[in-house]
């Protein structure tokens, strides 16, 4: 006899169909065999979905001679434990202990050893999946239930036992579905952030936080050691703009396909900010391993990605952020699969100027030999240099600065010219993917970025004597676009290109 239950694997961030078959044969020697490219925790199931029937007083596998499982399609590789739930219902049923209609009901869950069942990874997707194929419920564990719920149109079955779950499908016992996830009011600026207000001086670094916030730009703060650039960048999310509803989702299937959404989080509702510190790997920063999972630059989608000491990194490691700085995504192959994660972060990184901090700084002499200062300096290759938007000087403040309490503006004041950019943006790449300013491509910045002849001089002096690139050409003109619209400006004009040009890495 055999049966067949509707379950699901992750590629990456989206949902494919599996189907668990299971077939019994009675004559025989007991063997339990999983087929279908399964990874070690589903060979592993074998003894978890074993004890889970027989303590839950159903008949066990061992006892019932021959049992093979085939996890169709047999050449997509399958991972996790989600499986052990409808291999125990497809036993079940193919050994006539149970009977209910499978159709149209997509079930994962992983089996503790008495029954009860287990949260697992990637529920999001998963529900995404089961809509977009019109697949009515989706039987998920009672600890990923509210996760699921974000997804509207399909009905969600909580489980937390598999007895339960049998009583449930014999109408003993119905289990209440989970309601919809309220989504009024749900996006808030998280309060945990320094308030801009309360960083003395620096008015030109923040401005230019408040430049990046807007357009979504890459910066980098340079500047001797205690001169407030770490306190910057742990203000900077306090001005970045509330998410949106489709932001929140793409950050939310991260996290939940990485395994970094905590239970009792049915969506991410504020922007994401990472920080690695500086001897984190390759792997754990653009993602990886045998079955590829994202890294910090995926989880920094849509937020910020905040690299402390950022000539510490190894130079090897910062190369790898070339194609997600340019492209916003990267692309992972490994033996057992290639896969493509988004990655459209804000990149701010904060540095000194040489090994001992104090090259830049008028007043401390610095102890390092000009070859020790170009060394440090050159661990940042060109090429990722010529991705970074903004390169501000960030000075060692004096006592006078540091005696005004006060005064400063705001986090919520800055924020607030930050969403008016950001919706002149919304309104600008109205029916593209594109979000903001900085995602523009030369037929976006041929179309939204025209200027007038007076401009067009200023930035041919700028190309000239700065030597630019053709990226450095086109970033320049996004960063006027972004400043533009902070001053809501239809045009770019003359001092708005010059505010981006002073902001360019100059070569030595």
């Amino acid at each position: 006899m055999s049966s067949k239950i509707l379950s699901a694997a992750i590629l990456g961030l989206d949902g494919e169909i599996v189907e668990v078959e299971v077939d019994v044969l009675s004559a025989g020697l007991h063997s339990f065999n999983i087929v279908g490219l399964p990874d070690a925790a589903i060979k592993e199931s074998r003894d978890r979905v074993s004890s889970a029937i027989k303590n839950s007083g159903f008949r066990p596998p061992h006892q019932c001679g021959r049992i093979t499982v085939n996890l169709a399609p047999a050449d997509l590789p399958k991972a996790s434990s989600m499986y052990d739930l409808p291999i125990a219902l497809g036993f079940l049923l193919a050994t006539k202990q149970i009977q209910f209609d499978s159709a149209n009901k997509l079930i994962v869950g992983e089996l503790a050893l008495d029954g009860k069942i287990r949260s697992v990874q990637g529920i999001l997707p998963l529900a995404l999946l089961a809509k977009a194929k019109n697949i009515s419920q989706i039987y998920v564990p009672l600890q990923n239930a509210s996760e699921a719920s974000i997804v509207e149109g399909i009905e969600i079955i909580p489980v937390s036992h598999l007895f339960d779950l049998v009583d449930h499908f014999l109408g003993k016992r119905l289990i209440i579905s989970q309601p919809p996830l309220e989504k009024e009011n749900i996006f808030v600026n998280d309060t945990n952030f320094f308030d801009m207000a309360d960083i003395s001086g620096q008015e030109q670094a923040k401005r230019a936080l408040e430049i990046a916030a807007a357009g979504g730009h890459n910066v980098l703060l340079s500047g001797p050691p205690g001169s407030g650039k770490t306190l910057l960048a742990k203000a900077f999310p306090s001005i970045l703009p509330e998410l949106t509803m489709e932001e929140a989702l793409e950050i939310t299937k991260i996290f939940s396909v990485a395994g970094k959404l905590e239970k009792e989080t049915a969506l991410i509702t504020a922007r994401p900010c990472r920080s690695p510190h500086h001897s984190s790997s390759a792997v754990s920063l653009v993602g990886g391993g045998s079955y590829p999972k994202p890294g910090e630059i995926s989880l920094a989608h849509r937020g910020v990605l905040f690299l402390d000491e950022f000539a510490e990194f190894p130079k090897a490691v910062l190369e790898n952020l070339r194609q997600p700085l340019e492209d916003g995504k990267i692309t992972i192959s490994r033996v057992k699969g290639s896969m493509e994660f988004p990655a459209r972060f804000t990149l701010l990184a904060a540095m000194n100027p040489c090994p001992c901090g104090n090259a830049s700084d008028p007043e401390k002499l610095c102890s390092c030999s000009t070859a020790q200062v170009l060394k440090y300096q050159r661990k940042i290759s060109g090429p990722i240099m010529d991705r970074i938007d903004l390169h501000v000087e960030v000075p060692r403040l004096k006592f006078e600065k540091l005696q005004e309490s006060g005064g400063g503006e705001k986090s919520s004041d800055i924020r607030t010219r930050v969403e008016k950019a950001r919706k002149i943006q919304q309104k600008r790449f109205a029916g593209s993917k594109l979000i903001t300013n900085s995602e523009m491509g030369a037929p976006q910045i041929k179309n939204f970025c025209q200027i007038n002849s007076e401009c067009a001089k200023l930035l041919q002096n700028a190309v000239s004597s700065l030597k630019l690139s053709a990226r450095g050409y086109h970033r320049i003109i996004k960063l006027a676009r972004t400043i533009a619209d902070l001053s809501e400006s239809s045009q770019i004009e003359v001092p708005h290109l010059a505010e981006a040009v002073q902001y360019r890495f100059k070569i030595e």
